[in-house]
């Protein structure tokens, strides 16, 4: 079978997940079908639809897009029967239903953005940068009924770096991202996958889950050392956003957003989350070994700047701490 007869239905929504698709098409890949997430009402009043970034390239490109509510409704199951696909690709989009992923010839495979079985979840760039990881990487596997678990196609490994943040990492794996799932396709295609089970990789190794990323999740606790508070900010850095509270005797505290420190490893007797600062140059925060060099913050309802227009512009007590 040439790739022009293999019928391919494609789901995902975010950015990351157009690079595969754009790859597809322009590999001239026979997609003759794109799933992704219902418009998302936005505005004061939800009253402007917003489009996922997949389906804005899907249908600049004239591709079919369907729009389920429900990855179980019955019209939505019929009209993607009616595409007949030989096989789906699964890149950031939700859980799919057994009746879903079974449906084409081929199977379904996803495209994970880990070294599976690490980071099985949804947040696994995030979590590999805050746990510190020198390595990370990209795997494609099939299908099955627990998540993220399915037998390994193929992976590509990728180092991180101790300067990257994660939006960098994110940037690298996006773009390999769209070159493996055509390998993978392509060894489909040829009869040529021989799958690992994630099983057999796991033995005797711990294994570090990746969940879902919320507001509390990302408030930095201070107590800890410089290793683990520098890699916790890169970790959230450009978004969602490592933050803290600025706290001054007498007024509420002010929340804090920061986006890129540098490393002081130090003996001293203060109490974690004291701040040190020059106020011309330099802002820096206690941890329990040393500190952290705040170089790119955000106040709230502020713009994010770097650390020498932020002290031009606040002025605080020397009695301020963060929390």
């Amino acid at each position: 079978m040439e790739k022009t007869d293999l019928r391919i239905v494609y789901m995902g929504t975010p950015e990351f997940a157009v690079e595969s698709l754009k790859c597809l098409v322009e590999g001239g890949y026979n997609v003759v079908g794109v799933i992704t997430m219902p418009d998302k009402p936005v505005g004061r009043h939800g009253s402007v639809l917003q489009p996922s970034l997949v389906k804005e390239f899907a249908v600049s490109q004239g591709l079919k897009v369907l729009q389920p509510e429900k990855l179980k409704d019955e019209h939505f199951l019929e009209e993607l029967r009616a595409l007949h696909a030989d096989l789906q690709i699964v890149v950031a989009f939700r859980m799919l239903p057994e009746v879903v992923w079974q449906m084409p010839r081929l199977g379904t495979f996803n495209l994970h953005a880990s070294l599976l079985p690490q980071y099985r979840g949804a947040a696994p760039i995030n979590w590999a940068v805050i746990n510190g990881e020198t390595e990370t990487g990209i795997t494609t596997f099939f299908l099955k009924h627990e998540i993220d678990t399915g037998e390994i196609i193929d992976q590509v490994r990728v180092p991180i770096a101790d300067t990257d943040n994660v939006g960098m990492v994110y940037d690298r794996l996006m773009r390999l991202g769209g070159n493996l799932v055509l390998k993978t396709v392509d060894a489909i295609l040829n009869n040529s996958v021989k799958t690992v089970p994630q099983e057999k990789l796991a033995e005797g190794t711990v294994l570090h889950p990746a969940p879902k990323i919320f507001k509390e999740t990302c408030r930095i606790d201070w107590t800890k050392g410089v290793k683990a508070v520098y890699d916790f900010i890169r970790g959230l850095s450009p978004y969602p956003a490592a933050w803290t509270e600025l706290c001054e005797p007498d007024a509420l505290p002010v929340t804090l957003k920061i986006y890129e420190t540098t490393k002081e490893f130090a003996s001293h007797s203060l109490v974690p989350g004291t701040i040190v600062t020059d106020r011309k140059s330099y802002f820096k925060v206690a941890t329990t070994d040393g500190y952290l060099h705040l170089l790119s913050l955000q106040l709230a309802g502020k713009k994010r700047m770097d650390v020498s227009d932020f002290l031009r512009g606040y002025r605080h007590t020397d009695a301020a701490t963060v929390r």
